[in-house]
């Protein structure tokens, strides 16, 4: 049994986050045309390195000319998430 953390949790600890991102573009044959691309990834909020990445190589080397990009963000690992218990849980 490997002991080693996976790469997405020591990733949550360096303060990534899961992302969800939504990118409408324009069809390259049919420009009147809107299509969607969903995905998640981990990435830093707010200066989205991962997210600004791909997105220039979107721009670089994708025809589809983009119209905008949804962003929804979450810490999954935070000091929000411990809270204190008091008393006692007795599982039978």
């Amino acid at each position: 049994m490997d002991s080693q953390a996976s790469g997405y949790f020591l990733r949550q600890l360096a303060g990534y986050g899961l992302t969800t991102v939504e990118i409408h573009y324009f069809l390259p044959d049919h420009p009147r045309f809107l299509q969607l691309f969903a995905f998640q990834q981990y990435d830093v909020a707010p200066r989205f390195p991962v997210l600004k990445g791909f997105l220039d190589y979107w721009t670089r080397e994708i025809e589809g000319p983009l119209h905008s990009v949804r962003i929804a963000h979450n810490h999954l690992i935070g000091p929000q998430e411990w809270r204190a218990v008091d008393g006692i849980i007795s599982i039978h």
